[in-house]
Formats: structure tokens, C-alpha cells, sequence
């Protein structure tokens, strides 16, 4: 097996929210919806290869005449901006060609998506040890990565809804163990706050009704 290059660091990626990329200079910029699409169609594959006919297939319901070649040269701008100072002829690091297309070897924690879900995993894990300091404490920051829809750049795309309902759930998820520990630190009042909405949102979930009725006084 080919040993990948190292991918570089300092660039980072968000998709809770629209598609975004930075680098240590900044954001990086993305030329155009599509690009943004052949990007947020890399994030999603999660480091695995993306072959180059399913980019065309999911980027336009009828591909034109040249398609294989706008995904080529959607590719070549992006490996320009996310890798700027990479030499002449020297691979790429970070989006490399893998045939039969191409994967986004993205660092570990560089994605927001995943950084969320390990902070409500790892909340998950400090409520069951009776922690809910250090678990609201995640929560927080976990629910503040949220810049909007997740992959709102995707919206109606078939190949992004499996994992926009995976992160909603996620989401869905963090809310209810906010309250979860609020209710354990003893702040009925703050728990109560944002389950209302979160129940007009999401109506059948049954957790959000348990512990809503636990803020309720007794007696």
C-alpha cells in the first residue's frame, strides 16, 4: 500500500453551518456553489475516495458536455487554496488523487462536525460518572460550533441527507444532555429554558419530555 503524505495542519473545516475551510491566514476562499459542493461531498465520504463519475453524478442531475472536467478543475483550484504554499510538483497533501477519484484527507479534530460529536460522546461519558459540571461544560462549547444548518450549502442534495440527519440527531442529542446536567447541578429553571422549542421542533422525543417533567415543582 502507498504510504499518503502527512496532511497539513492549520486548515480546518466546517459544515455545521455552510461549508467553510480556514487556514492560518484566514478563511480560505471557495469559488462558487459547486466547488463548495465537490467539497462538502469530500467531507462527507469521511477520508475515503470519492470516484470521479460519483462527483459528476452528484453534482448535477443532467452532467454536461466537460463535467469530468469541471470536477477536475474544481479539484485543482481547491488543492491551490487549501495547500497555497505547496511547491511545484510536490503532491498534494490534503486533497490527493486516489483512483479511481480523489479523498480529503482531512487531520484528525480539523472538522467542527467532529469535534461535536466527540464532545457529546464525551459528555455522554461524564454524565454516566456523575460529572455534570465538566459535561455542561463540553455541551456548551459543543453547541456553540453550530453556525446553522448542517451542510446548508446541501440542502436537498440526496447524498448529504443521511448525514444532515445524523448531525441533527447528534444535535437533538446535546440539547437534551445540556439539560440533563443542568437538572443534576440543580437549575431546574436553566433546563427548562430551551426544552419548549426544542419540543415544538421535535415533538416525539420522548427524552425531552421526561426531563422537562422533571423541572416541573413538586408537591
Amino acid at each position: 500500500m502507498t504510504r499518503q503524505p502527512t496532511p497539513p495542519v492549520g486548515v480546518t473545516f466546517g459544515v455545521l453551518g455552510p461549508v467553510t475551510a480556514t487556514a492560518a491566514g484566514g478563511p480560505v476562499p471557495l469559488r462558487g456553489h459547486r466547488q463548495r459542493l465537490v467539497l462538502a461531498r469530500l467531507l462527507i465520504a469521511h477520508g475515503r475516495v470519492v470516484p470521479v463519475e460519483r462527483l459528476v453524478d452528484d453534482l448535477w442531475e443532467v452532467p454536461p458536455d466537460g463535467a469530468v472536467g469541471a470536477i477536475r478543475t474544481f479539484v485543482a483550484d481547491l488543492r491551490r487554496a487549501l495547500e497555497p504554499d505547496r511547491p511545484p510538483r510536490q503532491p498534494p497533501r490534503l486533497l490527493v488523487t486516489e483512483p479511481p477519484g480523489y479523498a480529503l484527507r482531512a487531520a484528525p479534530d480539523t472538522v467542527d462536525a467532529d469535534r461535536f460529536e466527540a464532545a457529546v460522546g464525551e459528555a455522554g461519558r461524564l454524565l454516566g460518572g456523575e460529572l455534570p459540571a465538566p459535561a455542561l461544560t463540553a455541551l456548551d462549547a459543543a453547541l456553540g460550533l453550530w453556525r446553522g444548518p448542517a451542510y446548508a450549502d446541501c440542502a436537498g442534495a440526496l447524498w448529504a441527507v443521511a448525514e444532515i440527519n445524523r448531525l441533527n440527531e447528534l444535535r437533538m442529542l446535546a440539547v437534551e444532555r445540556r439539560a440533563e446536567a443542568l437538572l443534576a447541578l440543580g437549575r431546574p429553571d436553566e433546563a427548562a429554558a430551551d426544552l419548549p422549542a426544542h419540543l415544538a421542533s421535535h415533538p416525539l422525543r420522548e427524552d425531552a419530555w421526561r426531563l422537562l417533567a422533571l423541572t416541573l415543582p413538586t408537591g
